[in-house]
């Protein structure tokens, strides 16, 4: 399987989050093509687990309006993101469930009021 996904890396450092994006190989778990949001405020240069404030990463999956949270391991000498096994299979049923699930159903229409036409 030669699948890569579009996901959102989430560092956070002490009160500071700095986002990324990259690709997820599903095959592999191991995360490509990684570039920090210019969006970040302040700007970040260089690779965020190596920041004395780092406290973890995330990541997330997005199809539409739904998401799938999922944890990252950040390799400091490497200067790469992957997941684990156990955090890819997880993952891979979660979004399948999570994506594959039918939209709501809109909701009912509102009965009609008014009064019964009398007898004649």
């Amino acid at each position: 399987m030669d699948l890569k996904l579009p996901i959102k890396i989430i560092d956070e450092l002490g009160d500071t989050i700095v986002e990324s994006t990259g690709l997820l190989d599903m095959a592999s778990g191991e995360i490509l093509d990684v570039r920090l949001s210019e969006d970040n405020d302040p700007p970040y240069k260089g690779f965020p687990p190596q920041d004395p404030a780092y406290d973890f990463t995330s990541g997330l999956l997005t199809n539409g309006k739904k998401d799938v949270e999922f944890g990252i391991t950040a390799d400091v000498m490497g200067r790469k993101y992957s997941i684990t096994t156990d955090e890819l299979l997880e993952l891979k049923e979660r979004a399948a469930r999570l994506f594959t699930a039918a939209p709501p159903a809109p909701p009912p229409a509102p009965a009609k009021r008014g009064r019964k036409p009398k007898a004649a």
